[in-house]
C-alpha cells in the first residue's frame, strides 16, 4: 500500500501570507455571525461597521500595503522585518479586540486602550514605510507608497476622534460632525488612500494589460487633490460649516476622479471579465456614488441635524459596497498569486476563486441597490439578506481554494501532472449567469411585495369592477399628494369629482417615525418608511371614504383622512356599510376574551425574577437598550407582540446612587420610531427624548441626584399606548446609607389594553381607561404560580414603581405589617419611632415609587396585591412563601 505524499512544502512567502491574512478572514467571518444574529447582539451597528472596517479592511490595509510597497521599492524582505510586521499586526488585532469590547459592553477606558494600541500600529505601519522609501531605487512608483505614508498617518487622528465618540457627551449636531471627520480621516483617507494608489498598478495587473502611460503622473495630482479634500472636508465638520465639508468632499472626488482615468484607458483596452476586476469596478462606482450623495446631503440639510438623519443611508453602501467588495476583489486575485506552486497551481486556486463570479457579483450589488432605493422595510431586509449571502460566499469559496492547492501541491510531489490548462477562448458574454444574478434580485422583489404588498386587496365599486351606486365614471384621474407629518395627514381633507378616479401620492415627511393609510374601502397603503414616498390608487370616488393610520395610537392621535366627493347625489354621499376589511385598522378580536386567571400556565413556567442586586461602586454606568419587537405571554394562553427595552416589559432594572452618572444608549431595532424618558434625570428633553427612527441609535446621559425609584418610559406619541404596549421600566437609586437586607425585590406594575391575540396593544382600550389585565412585572398572577421563597424573620426590602398608564397602586402584603416606608424620596415611617407605628399599604398614584420593608414572622404563604381589589382581581397578585 503506498501511503499518500505530503504536498510539497509552502514557500517562505507563501506561509507568510497565510498567517498574515487569516485575521482578516477570521474578522469577515465575525462580521457575518454578527450580521445573521445582529438582534441579539448589543451595538450591532457598530459592530458591523467596526468589525469590517477596524478588523478585516485595517488588517487587509496593512499587509498588502507592506507587500506592495515592498515590490514597488524593489526592497528585500529579511526574516527581522517580517518579525517587525508580525509584532504590528498582533498590537492592531488586540487593539482591535481592545476596542469592541469596550464598546460592547460600555467601557470607554477600554476603548480609549484599544483605539491607542491601534493608532500606535498603524502609525509604526507608517512610519516603517516612509523610512523605507527614503532608500528607494525604484523612484517611478514611488507616488504609490507616499499613498500608503499618507493613509497610515491619517489613522491615528481618526481613532482620536472615534474616542471622543466613545465617550459621548455631545449633542446631535456636534456628534454627526464629529462622525463624519472620524469616517472622512478613516474611511476615505486611511482606506481610500491606500486603495487608489494600490489600484494605479494591481488594476492593469488584474485586467492583465499595460499600465496607461498617464497612470503615475495622474496617481501625483490625484494624491494632492484627495489630500486637500480630506483636509477641507473634515476640517468644515468640525468648525460646522457645511458647505466647506461639502467643497472637501466635491476635492476628494474629484481626485478619485483623476485617477480612474487611466483605469478607464485600461479596462477600454481589455474589459473586466472576472470576479476581482467586476468586484473592484463595483466598488469604485460605489465610493463615487456615495460621495457624490454626501455632497448632495451636505449642501441641501439645512442643519447638522437633518444631515444626522440622512447620512445614514450611506453607511451600507461605502462600508459594503465599496470597502468589503473591494478587499474580497483583491483577495480573490492576490491569493493564488502568493501561495505560488506553479503556474497550473495557480490557474487551479484562481478558478475555484472564480466560482459563481457572475451571480455573486449581480446578487451582491443588486441587493444592495435596493437595500438602499426607497421601498418597504421587508423589501430592504430581504436584499441585504441576498446581498450579504452573495458577499459572504467568499469564505466557503476561499476554503474550497486553499483545499484545492493542497492537493494541487500534493499531485505535483507525488511526481503527477496537473491538467494542462486549454488556452483562452475568446471572451463570452455569461448570459446565463447573469440571468441567475437577476432571476434572484427579481425572487427578492416578488418575496417582499408577496410579504408586504403595497396595495392590500379592496372592496369598492372600483376594485371589483362594480358600477358605482349613482355615480357615472368619468373617466379623468385626479392625482392628489399628501404628507404624513406630526400625526397628521396634510391636508387631512381631500375634495374630488365624483366619478373620477382618485390616485393618492403620500409621501412620510416625519424624520422618526413610520405611519401608513388605510381606507374603509379596503384599500391599504402598507407601511410608509421615513422619507418613502407610495402611490396608493383608489379608484372611482363615489361616496365619503375615511382614512386613517393603523400604527398602534396614531389613529387615537388624529391620523385620519376623508376623501368627500363633489357632485355626487346626496343618498350615496355616506359610507357604504360592509366596506370595512380585516386588517385596516377596523376594530378586531382582543385577546382579552381568552383570559382565564383560572388557568395555570404551561409546565416549567418561571416568574421574572424580582430580586435585584446591590448597587456597586461603579460610578458611571454604561448601559445599551435595545428597543425590540418580543410576542410575549402576558397571562396563560395569552400572547401579545410587545414593545420592549432590552428584551422585556418592563425593561431591565438599573440602579445606582446618589451621584452617579449614566449613560444609556437607545438602538431601535423595532419597527417604529420610539424614544426613552427617563425620570431620574433632570435635564432639557428636546435632544435625548426625541423619536429615533427604526435603525438608529441615540445616546442618554443623565446625573442621578436624588434618590427613589424612578420611571424611565417611552415618550413618543400616544405615549400612553407605547407604554401600555411594555415601554417602561424602573431606575432605582438608594437613598444614602440604605442597609443591607436579607432579600430586595423591585415589582413594576402596570396594565394591559389587549389587541389580539398576537398582536399589539389596543389603543382604544387605552384611551377607555379600563385594563383587560394589570399585572406585576408583565404577568398576570406570575407570583401566584412562581411565589417569591424567604425564611421567617428574614428582612424583605419591596420597591414597587407603578407605570400605568392609568391605573396607580395600593401595595399590600396580606399577614404582613410594614415598619418602614419610604415613598417618592422620602421615609415615611422608620423603625423605633416613639408612636410604634406601621403601615399597611404603600399608596402610589401613576409614575410613583417607592419601598416597604417587613418581616414575615412566621412559616406560610403571604399574598401581595394591590388592594385595589378590582385591579388585583386583574392580575396584580402574588405570593410570598414562607419557610420556617
Amino acid at each position: 500500500m503506498t501511503a499518500t505524499p505530503s504536498p510539497r512544502p509552502l514557500s517562505a512567502r507563501s506561509t507568510w501570507h497565510l498567517g498574515a491574512n487569516a485575521p482578516v478572514v477570521a474578522w469577515l467571518a465575525a462580521t457575518v455571525v454578527v450580521a445573521v444574529a445582529h438582534r441579539e447582539i448589543p451595538a450591532s451597528t457598530w459592530l458591523l461597521v467596526h468589525m469590517t472596517l477596524l478588523g478585516a479592511v485595517t488588517n487587509a490595509v496593512c499587509v498588502w500595503s507592506a507587500h506592495f510597497a515592498d515590490a514597488l521599492l524593489r526592497r528585500r524582505v529579511t526574516p527581522a522585518s517580517r518579525r517587525w510586521q508580525a509584532a504590528r499586526l498582533v498590537v492592531l488585532n488586540v487593539g482591535v479586540v481592545t476596542t469592541v469590547t469596550g464598546m460592547v459592553t460600555s467601557r470607554w477606558t477600554a476603548t480609549l486602550v484599544g483605539a491607542v494600541l491601534v493608532g500606535l500600529a498603524v502609525a509604526a505601519h507608517a512610519v516603517t514605510l516612509w523610512l523605507q522609501s527614503r532608500s528607494a531605487l525604484a523612484p517611478r512608483f514611488l507616488v504609490c507608497v507616499r499613498f500608503y505614508v499618507a493613509a497610515g498617518t491619517l489613522l491615528p487622528l481618526g481613532a482620536a476622534l472615534g474616542v471622543l465618540l466613545a465617550r459621548g457627551g455631545a449633542a446631535t449636531g456636534w456628534h454627526v460632525r464629529l462622525v463624519l471627520a472620524h469616517a472622512g480621516l478613516n474611511l476615505l483617507g486611511f482606506v481610500g488612500l491606500t486603495v487608489l494608489g494600490t489600484l494605479v498598478t494591481l488594476w492593469p495587473t488584474m485586467l492583465r494589460t499595460a499600465m496607461d502611460a498617464t497612470a503615475p503622473r495622474a496617481a501625483g495630482r490625484t494624491l494632492a487633490l484627495m489630500l486637500a479634500g480630506l483636509a477641507f472636508g473634515a476640517g468644515g465638520a468640525l468648525v460646522g460649516v457645511r458647505a466647506v465639508a461639502a467643497a472637501g468632499v466635491l476635492v476628494y472626488v474629484g481626485g478619485v476622479v483623476v485617477s480612474l482615468v487611466p483605469m478607464v484607458t485600461s479596462a477600454r483596452r481589455r474589459p473586466p471579465s472576472s470576479f476581482a476586476t467586476w468586484s473592484t469596478a463595483a466598488a469604485t462606482t460605489w465610493l463615487v456614488g456615495s460621495l457624490a450623495t454626501l455632497v448632495v446631503l451636505l449642501l441641501v440639510s439645512p442643519t447638522w441635524e437633518v444631515v444626522a438623519t440622512r447620512v445614514g443611508a450611506l453607511v451600507a453602501p461605502l462600508v459594503g459596497g465599496f470597502a468589503a467588495q473591494l478587499v474580497l476583489g483583491a483577495l480573490t486575485y492576490l491569493v493564488p498569486v502568493v501561495l505560488g506552486g506553479g503556474p497550473a497551481t495557480v490557474r487551479a486556486t484562481g478558478a475555484r476563486l472564480e466560482s459563481g463570479a457572475v451571480v455573486r457579483v449581480v446578487v451582491a450589488n443588486g441587493g444592495l441597490l435596493l437595500f438602499v432605493l426607497p421601498g418597504s422595510s421587508t423589501l430592504a431586509a430581504l436584499a441585504s439578506i441576498a446581498a450579504l449571502v452573495a458577499l459572504a460566499s467568499f469564505l466557503p469559496v476561499l476554503g474550497l481554494a486553499l483545499r484545492d492547492h493542497r492537493r494541487a501541491r500534493r499531485t505535483v510531489a507525488a511526481g503527477g501532472d496537473l491538467p494542462r490548462a486549454a488556452e483562452p477562448a475568446p471572451p463570452r458574454r455569461p448570459t446565463g449567469a447573469l440571468v441567475a444574478g437577476v432571476s434572484v434580485l427579481l425572487l427578492v422583489v416578488a418575496g417582499a411585495t408577496a410579504l408586504d404588498p403595497p396595495v392590500r386587496p379592496a372592496t369598492s365599486a372600483a376594485a371589483t369592477g362594480a358600477e358605482p351606486a349613482g355615480v357615472t365614471p368619468t373617466g379623468r384621474t385626479t392625482t392628489v399628494a399628501i404628507e404624513t407629518r406630526d400625526m397628521t395627514f396634510i391636508p387631512s381633507q381631500i375634495t374630488v369629482p365624483a366619478g373620477d378616479r382618485l390616485v393618492l401620492t403620500i409621501t412620510n415627511t416625519d424624520t422618526t417615525t413610520v405611519h401608513d393609510l388605510a381606507l374603509d374601502t379596503g384599500h391599504h397603503s402598507g407601511r410608509i418608511g421615513v422619507g418613502e414616498t407610495v402611490t396608493l390608487d383608489v379608484g372611482v370616488v363615489d361616496r365619503t371614504i375615511e382614512g386613517w393610520c393603523t400604527i398602534v395610537g396614531h389613529k387615537q392621535s388624529g391620523m385620519r383622512l376623508t376623501i368627500v366627493p363633489t357632485g355626487v347625489p346626496t343618498a350615496t354621499v355616506g359610507g357604504h356599510p360592509g366596506h370595512a376589511t380585516a386588517g385596516t385598522g377596523q376594530p378586531t378580536a382582543s385577546a382579552a376574551a381568552d383570559i382565564d386567571l383560572s388557568r395555570a400556565p404551561a409546565p416549567g413556567f418561571e416568574a421574572r425574577d424580582p430580586r435585584v442586586a446591590p448597587a456597586t461602586d461603579e460610578k458611571v454606568h454604561r448601559i445599551t437598550l435595545e428597543v425590540t419587537d418580543q410576542l410575549t405571554e402576558v397571562a396563560p394562553g395569552v400572547t401579545q407582540t410587545l414593545w420592549t427595552f432590552g428584551g422585556s416589559a418592563p425593561g431591565p432594572v438599573i440602579r445606582g446612587k446618589v451621584g452617579d452618572r449614566f449613560e444609556i444608549t437607545l438602538v431601535n431595532d423595532g419597527s417604529i420610531g420610539h424614544s426613552i424618558d427617563f425620570h431620574a434625570g433632570a435635564l432639557a428633553p428636546d435632544e435625548p427624548m426625541r423619536t429615533i427612527a427604526p435603525g438608529e441609535t441615540l445616546t442618554y446621559r443623565f446625573t442621578a441626584t436624588r434618590s427613589g425609584i424612578w420611571m424611565y418610559h417611552c415618550s413618543t406619541a400616544p405615549m400612553s399606548a407605547h407604554i401600555a404596549n411594555g415601554m417602561m421600566g424602573a431606575v432605582v437609586i438608594d437613598p444614602p446609607d440604605l442597609a443591607p437586607v436579607d432579600h430586595e425585590l423591585v415589582l413594576v406594575q402596570s396594565e394591559m389594553y389587549l389587541g389580539p391575540q398576537g398582536g399589539e396593544v389596543d389603543a382604544e382600550r387605552v384611551g377607555s381607561g379600563h385594563p383587560d389585565l394589570v399585572v406585576f412585572n408583565g404577568y398576570a398572577d406570575g407570583y401566584l404560580h412562581d411565589p417569591v421563597e424567604v425564611r421567617a424573620g428574614d428582612r424583605v426590602r419591596v420597591w414597587v414603581l407603578a407605570a400605568g398608564p392609568n391605573v396607580g397602586s395600593s401595595f399590600h402584603v396580606v399577614g404582613g405589617q410594614f415598619d418602614t416606608v419610604f415613598h417618592e424620596g422620602a421615609y415615611r415611617l422608620r423603625p423605633g419611632g416613639a408612636e410604634q407605628g406601621g403601615a399597611q399599604a404603600l399608596g402610589l398614584t401613576v409614575a410613583q415609587g417607592g419601598f416597604v420593608e417587613l418581616e414575615l414572622p412566621e412559616a406560610g404563604t403571604y399574598p401581595f396585591v394591590t388592594h385595589v381589589m378590582s385591579d388585583a382581581e386583574r392580575g396584580a397578585r402574588g405570593a410570598f412563601v414562607v419557610a420556617p
